[in-house]
């Protein structure tokens, strides 16, 4: 457990929405009512499902012809795939993403709220549901992810979530889009659950890491070289003094 809290510590998404987590415990103390519990409970839920929708939608969309754009999907998440032993890769480059993303449900949420709650109590909820109830639950994602790439010991959760997340990596990069323990059910539901025989079918090992792409690919050549990426997948990166 040691050395996975120590990566999510230094992850910059984390360190970002930590004092908005925090200001949403205060506003839920400060403004206490029983139905912040549901507000908590409904942030904690739509994360795992915010969570399986961009994995799947837009982390592996079609991958962009244009290299920019494709650099900047490169480094949020093909580049973990690529590497997905590499700390660094763990998380996109873009630590004020899920900031925005958060404020922006925030307002959004309020708005929908304020003609039946009135604005002050629609803004609580949606602020204590969301910086409270989803951050918590992408700071389990955050976990549940590190620690199956990390190679330490673990125990039959930590097997668990290994196993199935791996199966995303190393035989069905087309399923199981879920990473938090205990929400392959969302998969199921949506048809994304992994199938041994499908997998089967599906798997190239050349194209694997790469998500289905060559990996000679100008775009990837190209991305690798740009952030400092060794030239073949699955290749350690070199450290200082290598």
């Amino acid at each position: 457990m040691i050395p996975t809290l120590r990566v999510l510590l230094h992850m910059g998404s984390l360190q970002r929405l930590f004092p908005f987590w925090l200001a949403a415990i205060a506003l839920a103390v400060w403004g206490w009512t029983p139905w912040l519990i549901l507000a908590v409970l409904y942030g904690f839920i739509l994360q795992f499902f915010v969570e399986y929708a961009m994995h799947r939608f837009l982390l592996h969309r079609k991958p962009p012809t244009e290299q920019g754009i494709f650099n900047h999907l490169y480094r949020s998440h093909i580049g973990h795939h690529e590497f997905p032993a590499d700390p660094e890769l763990f998380t996109g480059d873009d630590h004020w993403y899920p900031v925005r993303f958060g404020l922006i449900s925030v307002a959004l949420h309020t708005a929908a709220l304020w003609p039946f709650l009135g604005l002050g109590p629609a803004f609580t909820f949606a602020f204590v549901g969301l910086f409270a109830g989803s951050v918590s639950a992408f700071a389990f994602y955050e976990y549940c992810h590190t620690l199956a790439h990390l190679n330490v010991p673990k125990g039959w959760i930590g097997q668990k979530i290994t196993r199935d997340h791996l199966a995303h990596h190393y035989q069905d990069h087309h399923a199981t889009f879920h990473v938090s323990l205990g929400m392959g059910w969302i998969d199921r539901l949506f048809g994304t659950g992994h199938d041994a025989e499908t997998a089967k079918a599906r798997f190239d090992r050349k194209t694997i890491l790469s998500i289905g792409m060559d990996p000679e690919d100008l775009r990837l050549v190209t991305a690798r070289k740009a952030y400092g990426l060794p030239p073949k997948p699955g290749m350690k990166r070199a450290q200082p003094g290598e």
